[in-house]
């Protein structure tokens, strides 16, 4: 069972707050993410999880999906529903989907090290997306890899599998765009928290089977769909 004591305090703000007061709890909050390589060895990624969600009928639903992080071999598995008690808002993602994110991740038999969300980390305009708004509650480290641009400019990175281009937001460096297959559309990849961005590019490359997004991702999204009876 994942250890409760690393949530970092899940109750400190309310999930009701007005898209104001939320944008402004982010802004504060940014100023806490750390940015750091796991080249400790004492902080070796052993399991890496994918975080996604779907909706249905005003329903939520989480999905975490731990793998092995040497072969991908999965894990543990774990999902939760919620009412959907947030509209929508560019920019506020977590709080729409934050409260069954953290419920799923309650009910892992097994604390992953990582956790790759298919949303954005810091490349976010308050630099404070969804990887790192669940990461700074549970205190496990994490990394954004979304389908789409939310902000910053970018050159096309190179058509072969493995390349990237920075991407930037005025002079601030806020992420990447990966190629994960080759001639494919790439991904955005950004720091969630307690990483780097040339470590969070190398967990979402080794993620990747051949497809344009990571195991991760893939195995959460078919976890979180409706048909699917688990949970």
């Amino acid at each position: 069972m994942a250890d409760r004591t690393s949530f970092q305090n899940a109750a400190d703000h309310r999930w009701d707050l007005t898209p104001a007061a939320a944008a402004s709890l982010q802004s504060r909050l940014a100023e806490r993410i750390e940015r750091r390589s796991f080249h400790n060895a004492s902080q070796k990624i052993r399991t890496v999880a994918g975080v996604d969600c779907a909706y249905r009928n005003g329903i939520v639903r989480a999905a975490v999906v731990v793998l092995q992080y040497t072969d991908l071999h999965p894990l543990a598995e774990a999902v939760a529903q919620e009412p959907v008690s947030y509209p929508y808002r560019s920019g506020l993602l977590a709080f729409r989907e934050g409260p069954a994110i953290l419920k799923a991740i309650s009910r892992l038999s097994m604390q992953p090290d990582l956790l790759i969300f298919d949303g954005h980390g810091i490349a976010h305009p308050r630099r404070f997306g969804i990887a790192c708004h669940i990461a700074m509650l549970t205190g496990i480290a994490s990394i954004g890899c979304a389908k789409t641009r939310l902000i910053g400019d970018f050159a096309s990175p190179a058509p072969e599998a493995g390349s990237y281009s920075l991407v930037a937001d005025g002079k601030e460096l806020i992420g990447a765009a990966v190629r994960t297959r080759t001639g494919v559309s790439p991904v955005f990849v950004s720091i969630g928290h307690c990483v780097d961005l040339p470590d969070s590019i190398r967990h979402v490359l080794h993620c990747c089977r051949g497809y344009r997004l990571p195991e991760t991702t893939r195995r959460a999204d078919r976890l979180a769909a409706f048909g699917n009876l688990s949970g």
